[in-house]
């Protein structure tokens, strides 16, 4: 039996996109000190729509405690979603420090020194 297609392609993706969007406002009304400069980098939604899982990046403050701030307040966010979204179900939240910028940073910094290293043996040369 073949497998039953969704209705809307991509749904899930527009479903993410909209998450992402709406979280980004209501983190914006949060009065926790905690949670310092941040920034959504991506949301993913499981297939079945129960659980989110919400990466962040931070500008200003500590990524671990952001993410600990975030967490807690998760269920606020839930119901602030929930009065939101148009969706059967909304799912839980769970906030993941993104560690893609540092990570770019550091490859950066190895090119970087790679190119350098390089240059200076052709000048020996």
């Amino acid at each position: 039996m073949a497998a039953k297609k969704s209705s809307t392609p991509n749904r899930g993706f527009k479903v993410a996109d909209q998450i992402q969007r709406d979280l980004t406002e209501l983190i914006r009304e949060l009065k926790d000190p905690r949670i310092g400069m941040c920034t959504l980098q991506a949301v993913e939604v499981t297939p079945d729509y129960a659980h989110a899982k919400v990466f962040f990046s931070v500008l200003v403050g500590d990524a671990d405690t952001t993410q600990d701030a975030l967490n807690q307040a998760a269920g606020f966010l839930r119901n602030g979603l929930f009065k939101r979204l148009h969706i059967h179900t909304v799912p839980t939240l769970h906030f993941m420090f993104d560690r893609t910028t540092e990570r770019a940073s550091d490859m950066n910094a190895l090119i970087a020194r790679a190119v350098a290293s390089r240059s200076k043996d052709d000048e020996e040369a």
